[in-house]
């Protein structure tokens, strides 16, 4: 069903290449509104239908993208379905059993819950209860590291937003062999309050959150086994919670090989990243939220401790974009075989 299709002009001359059409499945949330918002301004996409995230759901409209986009979203209803690409923005049970059937229908499916990231059956059962079993061919979607699997994938899973910001600072060490083995890594991450989701809770209320910094889930997040996953080792993950609306910082520490050189450290992080559009390297400048609040970077800086061999990295994201709609949308690009950067920048 990919309509990367050419269609003629009655005189014969190649035309436009007809959008390929998108199902947004989930489309009220905070990451389905901003699939909305950048789905609707992609050059190469159309939005065929935007759904709630169950059958019972109301037809509403989104007032934050009248003029955006102004349709309206309706129930779930899995046999109205009919696209392209679904982007499934929905609690990990519900895509557990729809995406799967999504596939089998001929659609290419992007998953932004956790229901397809652990290849291990046991952690899967742990964590994801709801999938019960992995169907073939799943590509996990960190696009700077898994781009020939997104290419030909019929199911990804896009991955979780703190494990984005801290992937992306860890596996340029890692892949260049300058991480020394058995040493630990520890990962203290801050997201905002989008970053728990839309339904309101005792821990996100404005008067519970403003003005404070809560860590929470040391040594139980669900994020841990995606981060070892792709790391081959084990993580030490603090999370906390501060009073903002979007972004992620995630400061990491750990050892390097003895002998390595701030040099090698630079020169890693450039060599992983040097056709990576949304990676963008700051060095000894490390960055802030702000530098990336509302865009798909990522932006990394780092420094060297060569007397100790420590190494510190700082990534920053922002959780709705990069850590959610917008690596979807990058993951849609590689796909269908656009240019990543369209509709993002």
């Amino acid at each position: 069903m990919d309509a990367q299709v050419v269609n003629e002009t009655e005189g014969g001359q190649q035309g436009r290449l007809s959008p390929v059409r998108a199902a947004v499945i989930g489309a009220t949330g905070f990451a389905g509104q901003e699939l909305i918002r950048l789905l609707s301004r992609h050059p190469r996409a159309a939005i065929a239908i935007a759904t709630g995230s169950q059958a019972s759901s109301a037809p509403r409209h989104l007032p934050a993208l009248a003029r955006i986009w102004d349709g309206t979203v309706v129930p779930l209803e899995a046999g109205q379905i009919d696209a392209d690409v679904a982007f499934l923005a929905l609690p990990e049970a519900a895509s557990a059993g729809l995406a799967p059937a999504l596939v089998k229908s001929g659609m290419r499916v992007i998953d932004l819950s956790g229901a397809f990231r652990l290849r291990d059956a046991a952690a899967r059962t742990k964590w994801y209860p709801a999938t019960s079993s992995m169907p073939d061919g799943v590509a996990y979607g960190l696009t700077e590291f898994e781009f020939e699997a997104i290419r030909a994938a019929r199911l990804l899973s896009n991955p979780g937003c703190y494990p984005t910001a801290s992937l992306l600072g860890l596996l340029p060490l890692q892949r260049a062999g300058l991480l020394l083995p058995g040493a630990e890594i520890v990962i203290d991450a801050k997201s905002g309050i989008s970053g728990a989701g839309k339904a309101p809770s005792d821990r996100t209320h404005f008067s519970e959150n403003h003005g404070s910094v809560a860590a929470y889930n040391p040594f139980g997040h669900r994020h841990v086994p995606e981060m070892e996953q792709a790391l081959g080792r084990s993580v030490t993950f603090v999370p906390h919670l501060v009073p903002l609306d979007r972004g992620i910082l995630s400061s990491l520490y750990t050892r390097l090989v003895p002998g390595t050189t701030p040099a090698a450290v630079t020169a890693a992080f450039a060599r992983a990243y040097a056709d990576a559009p949304f990676v963008r390297l700051t060095g000894d400048a490390l960055p802030e939220i702000k530098h990336v609040a509302h865009t798909n970077f990522c932006d990394l800086g780092w420094k060297v401790d060569e007397a100790t061999g420590r190494v510190f990295v700082v990534s920053v994201i922002d959780n709705l974009v990069k850590g959610a709609a917008g690596q979807a949308i990058q993951n849609f690009n590689v796909m269908f075989g656009f240019d990543q950067k369209t509709g993002l920048l």
